[in-house]
């Protein structure tokens, strides 16, 4: 069934904290149709409709759309529908319809009577203020070839220093987010908005690292209670140790099992959680930096940065897990760096001996740099968290050449040996 209503302009609320300030009454076409409107009755027997599929697809076994292609298709038609919630969450914001029940703002309304958290009510109503400044990115939302996450990403771009850009490549950024992965889209749009605003993405990088805090207090009974804020650089150092540590003490926890259950234990036959690994990681941080003498030397590297060969001009500056960097980010670094050259290409390539066992040195950091990240189609583990596995096989003749590795998890590196490698791993 088709509906087509004519749309009725007021003016939106503008303290609701939703992160995007409305657009001038005038300005805002809104589709708020009352029940008692003959449109408003068409979309009720719209919104019947869909009740009674959902209704069908609820009383289903959950077996029936189990399978890959039911389950994309679900997905599919869930970002749609999240589309046209937050649409209508916008139009609803505008028309001011939740003003006679007393609510503060929509936000409000949305909180109390549709017992929505307030940052759930806040997100939609975002999307669906900033779908109408960007057209490509609502008709593939509303399509279902993206979700709101890409919306997210692209919302805070509706400001004045990338306005103008924005309208000029709004349909490349669209077609990038219909083709990448999630996160190699948050990524190029990154890189997108320090072209787009130069200036601001630095200043956007030293008020963000001015945020970094951290607070520990000890709580009742003499738990100790803590938050912690870092920027990317700061936060990546403290992570990879703290995963370092994490994994020595998950090898400790999986060979105490083994040799206790005399099997190969589950994650769930281990002595600690995750949860807690990381507290006592965090401990033998705090213990071996008390133990350190205040002369000794620094590991290096604190953390991997890729950059391009012109970076200083350029804009290519990222951490190794993918994380796009403002290039001022690093300066306050720059005199304590190592710099590493890594060039692939034909004739040129960086090797070790072709019959050693394992991948170590040069050849095993450029597979590193290429790769990034587990190999695997459906994986995105990053490469401190992988193993550089043979594309054929060390046993078959395979040669140990970065032509011959490729980064794969612990998980899908002892997959391998149940299944082919996927296709798309040893291209």
């Amino acid at each position: 069934m088709s509906v087509s209503c004519d749309r009725v302009t007021t003016t939106a609320s503008r303290d609701d904290d939703s992160g995007i300030s409305p657009v001038p009454a005038d300005h805002v076409p809104t589709d708020h149709v009352p029940m008692s409107h003959p449109c408003g009755r068409l979309l009720a027997v719209e919104l019947d409709a869909l009740a009674d599929a959902i209704d069908r697809l609820a009383g289903a076994s959950p077996q029936a759309t189990a399978d890959p292609e039911s389950l994309l298709a679900l997905e599919r038609q869930l970002a749609r529908l999240d589309a046209v919630v937050a649409r209508a969450v916008a139009a609803f914001d505008a028309s001011r319809a939740w003003a006679p029940d007393g609510a503060r703002t929509a936000v409000s309304w949305l909180a109390t009577r549709g017992r929505l958290a307030r940052h759930d009510a806040k997100r939609q109503l975002r999307l669906g203020r900033a779908a109408r400044h960007l057209p490509e990115f609502a008709q593939a939302w509303t399509s279902g070839d993206i979700s709101g996450a890409h919306v997210d990403v692209v919302a805070p771009l509706l400001r004045d220093a990338t306005h103008d850009a924005l309208s000029r490549d709004e349909h490349m950024l669209a077609v990038q987010s219909r083709s990448l992965s999630h996160t190699a889209f948050v990524r190029a749009t990154a890189y997108w908005a320090q072209l787009a605003d130069p200036d601001g993405t630095e200043e956007r990088a030293e008020e963000r690292r001015a945020r970094r805090d951290v607070q520990l207090s000890e709580s009742f009974g003499g738990t100790w209670l803590g938050r912690l804020t870092l920027d990317p650089i700061s936060g990546s150092i403290v992570a990879a140790e703290l995963g370092r540590l994490e994994q020595v003490l998950f090898e400790a926890d999986w060979a105490d099992a083994r040799q206790r259950l005399g099997r190969e234990p589950r994650t769930d036959d281990l002595s600690r959680t995750g949860g807690q690994r990381r507290a006592d990681a965090l401990v033998e941080m705090a213990t071996r930096s008390r133990t350190m003498p205040s002369d000794g030397r620094r590991p290096a590297p604190l953390f991997s940065v890729l950059v391009g060969y012109e970076t200083l001009r350029g804009r290519v500056s990222e951490l190794a897990s993918g994380t796009v960097l403002a290039p001022g980010s690093l300066a306050r670094w720059i005199d304590r760096a190592d710099i590493e050259r890594a060039v692939f290409a034909p004739g040129r390539r960086v090797e070790v001996s072709v019959r050693a066992r394992l991948f170590t040195g040069a050849t095993r950091r450029a597979i590193e740099l290429r790769d990034r990240a587990c190999t695997h189609p459906c994986c995105e583990q990053p490469a401190p968290s992988c193993e550089v596995d043979h594309v054929v096989p060390f046993a078959s003749g395979g040669e140990t050449t970065q032509e011959n590795g490729r980064l794969l998890c612990g998980f899908h590196n002892r997959l391998r040996n149940d299944r082919p490698p996927p296709a798309a791993a040893a291209t």
